[in-house]
């Protein structure tokens, strides 16, 4: 087990889950934001290229099956990594970074190749944030379906997702208009990620992931760092102890046609199945020619046909 980290972004605490600001934000009380169609708003914080963000995708992912009717998730961007101006917390350069996302990997039970640091490092994490506040001018469905590809590239394809031809062919892959996309990155989407960046510091959000879940009168419950999944449930049923969830299909079928790509620990989790059996599983649809599968130094992505 590492040690507890320091004020480091890229440096992610893996046992609170967290990957903190080099300084703390001023928190503030005041309610700035409300739920309005559903019972519930979720302000969730997070960065393109944080680790600890892909860790929660299993828990978040479920959240949305048992959970979407009831609430909004609304994706806002960080800023985790401005640039390398700072020497902080044991990481200085980026391939100070390789060895501590491989090392996050295993904890989180997700694929992330730590050798993107070494062949092709990334220099900031604001272009990603920026593209996908551009994806969001087309819509909340295919931003995520954005941000899943950045992610996809950045963690298992060792692409340094700031380079202008990834962020165009993720934009391809989540079916964006991809002109708009391109016109919209230097002004509407720099604008509003600044606005979230505002929003942030009025928060007090300090690192990621942080979610904040909001009632309908504006009152808010913060879920700080990686967590399992029943503290996302509780927080959420704390703020609407009226809502239910709902029952969701847990065959493969059911499950690919939601989310086209799992890694091995979100199918478990989603499925409800031991860990040891989705491998054995997934790689007996993969051999029968139902799913593609894409390894990576440290685990598989699998993919419907």
């Amino acid at each position: 087990m590492m040690n507890k980290p320091s004020t480091n972004p890229l440096l992610c605490d893996i046992e609170s889950g967290m990957c903190e600001m080099p300084e703390p934000i001023v928190e503030t009380t005041k309610n700035v934001v409300s739920a309005e169609k559903k019972p519930l708003k979720v302000i969730y914080y997070t960065d393109p290229i944080c680790s600890s963000c892909w860790g929660i995708e299993p828990q978040l992912r479920k959240l949305k099956l048992e959970y979407g009717h009831a609430l909004d998730i609304e994706y806002r961007m960080g800023g985790l990594l401005p640039d390398w101006s700072y020497n902080s917390g044991g990481i200085s350069k980026p391939s100070d970074v390789a060895h501590h996302w491989d090392e996050v990997s295993a904890y989180y039970d997700m694929p992330i190749d730590g050798d993107v640091w070494l062949e092709d490092p990334l220099d900031s994490s604001y272009p990603p944030s920026i593209a996908f506040k551009a994806a969001q001018l087309q819509g909340a469905k295919k931003a995520i379906a954005f941000l899943r590809k950045i992610r996809e590239m950045v963690f298992l394809q060792k692409k340094n997702i700031t380079r202008p031809e990834y962020l165009r062919a993720a934009a391809e892959a989540a079916e964006l208009d991809v002109d708009r996309f391109e016109q919209d990155f230097p002004g509407r989407a720099r604008e509003l990620f600044q606005e979230d960046l505002a929003l942030a510091r009025q928060l007090g959000v300090r690192g990621f992931p942080t979610m904040f879940f909001v009632d309908e009168n504006g009152q808010m419950e913060k879920v700080y760092g990686t967590k399992p999944y029943a503290v996302y449930e509780q927080a959420l049923l704390g703020q609407a102890p009226a809502v239910r969830k709902a029952p969701y299909a847990t065959n493969w079928e059911s499950l690919f046609a939601v989310y086209p790509t799992l890694t091995s620990r979100e199918f478990a989790e989603l499925a409800e199945t031991a860990r040891k059996d989705a491998d054995p599983f997934l790689q007996q649809l993969a051999d029968a020619g139902a799913l593609e599968k894409e390894g990576s130094k440290n685990g598989v992505l699998w993919k419907r046909k």
